[in-house]
């Protein structure tokens, strides 16, 4: 991931796409997704409103209510949120599911990062776990799933039963697992076999019955389907003997094959492979790959509606026969080389992953956490007349029906027919998720890569040529001192110095084994090249993330903006210029054809609604923090001009340079958009690492503490001084009112501190 500014004269040039962060990241468990207790949530909805929801089960529309949610340890209340039901056929059934929208009728709000919630009744799973037991699954297996645990709901005070909270997948989740959220997400539903309809993207925005069977669900407003059918066309009409080097350039292939090994071990026979539904697509524009994501993970381990043993069907034929048009399956399984390693994760997941004691504890110790909470649920025997002795024994034995097997049995089965099945080879090393830095004239090339195999101590080395000129290598290493995180995580890293100015570099990574196995990634050299470029002194002068009063555009909107100030001695030409808040996606948003004089500012609408205008961007800020990038044009291959990452931001405060153009970012009292921030009076802010920390932060108690003795002054918001104090570990807070202040301790050190 980008993150350095490079001196005004040079430029680096990506040649070939670079794999940047394409490594997942797995969120930790937190207070909303707790798993030692069952929160409580409830639901404050019209009496009338909710009668209406059961009459009309098809409908989407949702209405205002109130949300609390209370797990034992904090209780938050938030209003006016959206209220709906959700799901296919679970409509239908007595104990419904809902969706929950705290952004619906406030825009841009989110309560604990998320801007919705999945609250699934389960009907269908007697023991009320098997979803929660595969989001945890692909977790543990190293894979961007939803977070989920149990709670219990309640609406308008009644009880309606034991629930898995499931976290939605939206711009937000592929942010928090990615990075970015300015890719193309897709919502795929049956029937999305990926099949090739032909070379017009439009053809793809197929439709079945009242419903998209590619959804999309970000840049709407572009509605542009090119990239998946790009994609489409690579994964159907690759030759066999390219298809391996060509889907990875375009397709996160090594994670899939990790999913198909959770899909046919859990028996997730609705998902893609079998029945071509329930998953997301989502183009990762770090790294120009699309990501598959799961999506709905009730129908497994031992749930059966159609006929199928899941338990003993085999591993490498396990799509649905008859209907074979399932390409991203199909086609790796026509792959040796793929299907060895498919066999390889199938492996791990069984051995490391699925240990029978270790998941049978931990899901017992969720059974009886629950148990009180399905005894008293009115709802819990309303579809199949389940009762609590079923609860108790859907984990050690079927049921009959559609519940198949016990959960218990089921693993033992699954995982004793793969392990008669599996066709185990010995392969090359796997290498993934590379990255490396920018570097800059003189400074240091750090590339790093995750290598994995059945030698725990593959060999590892960086090939590269500089300037075409001989091949040379580099021993990458997994010590935790080469740049390549902790000692023993999988990761190799290198470090190439004194990268020279009009320098070119090529490079590979290559594997090996203690079995003679060589493996080369990527296919074609990633090539770096650090070329002279004269480019403008344009900043990033001045922008607000959160507007709500401060100055409203020419449509009377309060959006977010961003300043951005001329300080060359000639007039500049914008309209090849680029703006983004993907600092890897740089030509996100194009500026306006305007020219900029000396001195000038010009004022940018990040509002996310370009139809309004040409000052109006493809994308708004998100106040609790991201980044914003100035990109010179593409000839320069898209010369990161200037950039700023920020933190959380306050509502009607702007940060900005100042003087002008300087590298002193302050919070300013006074905005001046399209002004100079010379005209405002401001406090400064530095956003680097302190060496204490405050708490609580926000603050809603009469003290704060720090977790050392300081010496510091407290300011107001504009920049008085209110108090001193020398050597103190708690500040009174009781007399101060609402609002933003900040700390400056005697060593220059300073903390922003909100008060609620």
């Amino acid at each position: 991931m980008i993150k350095y500014i490079l001196s005004p004269f040079i430029t680096v040039l990506f040649l070939t796409p670079l794999c940047a962060f394409s490594q997942p990241n797995i969120l930790p468990e937190d207070e909303v997704f707790v798993d030692d207790v069952v929160p409580r949530i409830d639901i404050t909805v019209n009496p009338d409103t909710l009668v209406w929801l059961y009459e009309n089960v098809e409908s989407n529309q949702e209405f205002h209510a109130t949300f609390v949610f209370n797990n034992g340890s904090i209780t938050d209340t938030i209003e006016n949120i959206g209220f709906r039901l959700r799901g296919n056929t679970s409509r239908y059934s007595a104990k419904k599911s809902f969706k929950v929208s705290f952004n619906k009728f406030e825009a841009g709000r989110k309560w604990n990062g998320l801007e919705k919630l999945n609250l699934n009744g389960e009907h269908n799973d007697p023991s009320v776990i098997r979803a929660k037991l595969c989001w945890d699954m692909v977790s543990d297996f190293g894979l961007a799933g939803s977070r989920s645990n149990h709670v219990e709901l309640y609406i308008n005070g009644n009880y309606h039963g034991l629930y898995i909270n499931v976290e939605h997948i939206d711009e937000e989740f592929v942010k928090s697992r990615f990075g970015n959220n300015d890719g193309n997400l897709y919502k795929c539903l049956w029937p999305a076999d990926l099949d090739y309809l032909g070379s017009d993207p439009d053809l793809y925005k197929v439709w079945h019955g009242d419903r998209q069977v590619y959804a999309l669900k970000t840049n709407t407003t572009a509605n542009d389907y090119s990239d998946i059918a790009h994609f489409i066309d690579v994964l159907n009409n690759t030759p066999d003997n390219e298809f391996a080097c060509e889907i990875e350039k375009v397709f996160n292939i090594n994670d899939y094959l990790k999913i198909i090994a959770i899909d046919v071990f859990t028996g997730n026979w609705d998902g893609y492979i079998y029945n071509k539904n329930n998953f997301y697509l989502y183009n990762n524009t770090e790294t120009g790959k699309f990501e598959y994501i799961h999506y709905d993970l009730d129908n497994t381990l031992g749930i059966d509606w159609i006929g199928r043993d899941w338990g003993e069907r085999n591993i490498y034929d396990w799509q649905q026969h008859g209907d074979n048009v399932r390409p991203l399956y199909t086609r790796v399984m026509e792959n040796q080389e793929l299907k060895d390693r498919y066999s390889f994760y199938f492996n791990m997941l069984i051995t490391e992953y699925i240990v029978p004691t270790v998941f049978e504890a931990y899901a017992n110790q969720i059974k009886i956490t629950n148990l009180p909470y399905v005894e008293d649920d009115p709802y819990y025997p309303l579809d199949y007349g389940y009762n609590v002795d079923d609860y108790l024994d859907s984990y050690y034995e079927d049921l009959g029906g559609h519940v198949d097997y016990g959960i218990f049995p089921y693993i033992n089965t699954r995982r004793a027919n793969a392990s008669f099945q599996l066709e185990l080879n010995d392969i090359p090393p796997v290498i993934k998720y590379l990255t490396n830095n920018q570097p800059t004239p003189g400074g240091d090339l750090v590339i790093s890569a995750f290598v994995e195999d059945e030698d725990a101590f593959p060999e590892v080395l960086v090939s590269y040529s500089v300037n075409s000129g001989s091949t040379l290598t580099k021993q990458m290493f997994d010590d935790g001192n080469h740049f390549d995180g902790e000692a023993g995580d999988k990761r190799f890293g290198a470090v190439l110095s004194n990268f020279q100015m009009n320098t070119t570099l090529e490079f590979q990574i290559v594997a090996n084994d203690n079995a003679g196995n060589t493996s080369t990634y990527p296919c074609e050299p990633n090539v770096v090249e650090l070329t002279a470029s004269l480019n403008p002194k344009l900043y990033i002068n001045e922008f607000m993330a959160s507007n709500d009063s401060t100055i409203a555009d020419e449509f009377d909107e309060f959006d977010d903006w961003i300043e951005i100030y001329n300080d060359d001695n000639g007039p500049v030409w914008l309209g090849e210029k680029y703006l983004s808040d993907n600092i890897d996606n740089p030509d996100k948003w194009q500026l306006p054809d305007v020219t900029l004089e000396p001195g000038e500012f010009v004022l940018i609408w990040a509002d996310d609604d370009p139809e309004q205008g040409a000052y109006h961007t493809n994308f708004k800020l998100d106040m609790s923090g991201e980044e914003i990038g100035l990109f010179d044009s593409e000839i320069t291959g898209y010369y990161l001009l200037d950039s700023i990452t920020f933190q959380e931001q306050i509502t009607d405060v702007s940060m900005g340079r100042k003087p002008d153009g300087s590298e002193n970012w302050m919070y300013l009292t006074n905005t001046t958009p399209g002004y100079s921030n010379e005209l405002s009076s401001t406090i400064e802010y530095q956003s680097g690492m302190n060496s204490f920390n405050v708490y609580p932060n926000p603050a809603t108690g009469d003290k704060l503490f720090f977790d050392k003795p300081l010496s510091f002054t407290l300011y107001s918001f504009s920049g008085v001084p209110i108090s001193t104090m020398e050597n103190s570990s708690i500040l009174n807070i009781s007399v101060l009112k609402p609002g933003l202040y900040f700390i400056v301790t005697t060593k220059g050190e300073t903390a922003k501190i909100i008060i609620k």
